[in-house]
């Protein structure tokens, strides 16, 4: 589904000055495949997801989306981009207009990709989209204002799938929520991958969270994937330093949990 082929990145940071913030990032995520990419902040996930987006150029490589270069695409390949490839911000109190209904937040990109002519065909959908999320009809008329912040996450998960895209793109989507409502979430987004055979690509900076979502990891230092595998080989035999620093800092709530963790990482060393 999408190629991010040896992609490299830098930015101006004075007179003949230059920092790259990317350095030669390949990817390759299939149609169903859920892939964790995992660093700190300033690592470069940020700029991987607006190169992957098409928002902006890399120097170096290109990203390819079934077999069509991202950046070079004419405008009907960029629309069909637009429709199959779907963003979920990390945070729901700003990502969604406090001035638009559910409804009309929702159905906005039914109207923008003309995928439904009738109001009646438009609504319908939105309804069945909402119920998919564990929302229902009376949440049509009402504002973000009156969601918590789980609730807003589920309306943009709604939105971003009810145009049925190929691969949804999601942006730390639970750093902002409480830690019981990041599963509620995380558990949304696992039946959805199943429902409709789903492609993602989880960006987080938290370890213990894509371990539930993804099958495949990459862990990215300073613009650079230093270590990917198997959601196992990461957890279970970490290989590089960077790695096994992330998963240090993932905190274990039972401590004789933790112990046997560190244990079994010490013989595999």
């Amino acid at each position: 589904m999408l190629q991010i082929d040896h992609i490299s990145k830098s930015f101006s940071t004075g007179r003949d000055k230059r920092t790259v913030v990317l350095d030669d990032i390949a990817l390759e995520i299939h149609a169903g495949q859920s892939i964790g990419l995992v660093g700190e902040s300033g690592s470069g996930k940020s700029t991987i997801i607006r190169c992957a987006l098409g928002l902006m150029k890399p120097d170096t490589g290109n990203v390819r989306y079934g077999g069509i270069d991202v950046h070079r695409s004419g405008r009907a390949d960029m629309l069909a981009f637009r429709r199959e490839v779907q963003l979920v911000f990390q945070d729901p109190y700003a990502s969604l207009n406090p001035r638009m209904t559910v409804e009309e937040l929702v159905g906005e990109g039914l109207l923008v990709h003309k995928l439904d002519g009738s109001a009646s065909g438009r609504r319908r959908r939105v309804v069945e989209m909402l119920e998919m999320v564990g929302l229902g009809e009376e949440a049509l008329g009402r504002y973000p204002r009156s969601f918590s912040g789980g609730q807003r996450q589920r309306i943009a998960i709604a939105r971003a799938l009810v145009i049925r895209p190929q691969l949804l793109i999601c942006d730390e989507p639970v750093s902002a929520l409480d830690v019981s409502v990041q599963a509620q979430v995380i558990n949304l987004l696992q039946d959805m991958q199943r429902e409709l055979n789903l492609g993602i690509l989880f960006v987080a900076h938290d370890l213990a969270v894509v371990r539930h979502l993804c099958s495949t990891i990459a862990v990215l230092e300073r613009g650079k994937i230093v270590e990917r595998g198997t959601r196992g080989d990461i957890f279970d035999n970490p290989q590089h330093p960077y790695t096994r620093s992330l998963l240090a800092a993932v905190p274990i709530p039972d401590p004789a949990v933790g112990q046997a963790r560190r244990a079994k990482r010490q013989l595999a060393l």
